[in-house]
């Protein structure tokens, strides 16, 4: 009697084996899907190549912090350098990705240190009012960073004013996310590094790769890395937000720098990919 009691328990176990795997020879396990899609954010995409040494609607790129000058005295991290950042999607649940599952909190944005363009990292500039494809981006003059992703759709780099409910979690900062549609929430401008210049250089042409300010029209924050880190599945990261630092001389400090890396004949940060020679 204690054999037949136990048949039915024992027979349900065989068949949960088999049912798993089945599903792990098929690949269906939600680790395997996790796995899977984790490395498919990782894939390679590459970034536009500046043929004239300019920034253009249109153009894939990073949004690259550069590393401060060691010997730089308004280093914001002196004791702990954090090397080049990019800005890239945060993704805490792959899962819920996965499901198709509706998150009412937005996408954010993190750095990481992850140099390789990948569907995390790679921004489409484009223009706000629309086309204008090839035309030179230029100091002062809005436009939108658009995530080159298949994965994760059209997201655009976004921020808003502080409220209660609404800031970053560990500098209470101006919340940087992600939203599928583009507004005025959505508007950047590359301002000079230098503010003594801004009014020389503004309605001229970006250069590829120049550093700049990158500041939110509607608040007149700058972008910034911050100095507190955040645990994703790529490992850690450092939080963004939308906060102006200043010296004592009224000048952004390096957290409040950027690049649009572009690959540029000749730069070290992003050189140009192996071009095959042309036929004779």
């Amino acid at each position: 009697m204690v054999l037949d009691f136990l048949k039915p328990s024992w027979v349900n176990r065989q068949e949960t084996l088999k049912h798993f795997l089945s599903k792990r020879d098929n690949g269906e396990l939600m680790i395997q899907k996790n796995s899977e899609f984790l490395s498919t954010l990782n894939k390679k995409i590459e970034i536009s190549i500046s043929q004239d040494y300019s920034l253009h609607i249109g153009d894939q790129v990073m949004v690259l912090c550069p590393a401060p000058d060691p010997g730089d005295p308004n280093n914001t991290w002196p004791d702990n350098p954090r090397g080049d950042m990019v800005v890239a999607a945060h993704i805490t649940s792959p899962a819920d990705l996965l499901l198709g599952r509706q998150s009412t909190e937005p996408l954010l944005a993190t750095a990481t240190r992850t140099l390789e363009p990948n569907q995390r990292t790679v921004f489409s500039i484009e223009s706000v009012e629309g086309g204008m494809k090839g035309y030179k981006v230029k100091h002062g003059e809005p436009f939108y960073l658009r995530l080159v992703s298949q994965t994760l759709g059209q997201l655009y780099l976004c921020s808003d004013r502080v409220a209660f409910n609404k800031r970053a979690v560990k500098s209470k900062h101006q919340l940087v996310f992600f939203s599928p549609h583009p507004s005025y929430l959505g508007h950047w401008m590359l301002v000079h590094k230098n503010p003594r210049l801004r009014l020389e250089y503004e309605h001229l042409p970006v250069e590829a790769n120049e550093k700049c300010a990158l500041v939110h029209c509607k608040t007149n924050n700058c972008l910034a890395v911050e100095d507190f880190g955040v645990h994703t599945p790529f490992g850690r990261e450092l939080e963004v937000a939308a906060h102006t630092y200043l010296d004592s001389h009224r000048v952004e400090k390096d957290n409040n720098q950027w690049v649009l890396l572009l690959a540029v004949p000749g730069s070290r940060a992003q050189p140009v990919p192996y071009q095959p020679p042309l036929p004779r």
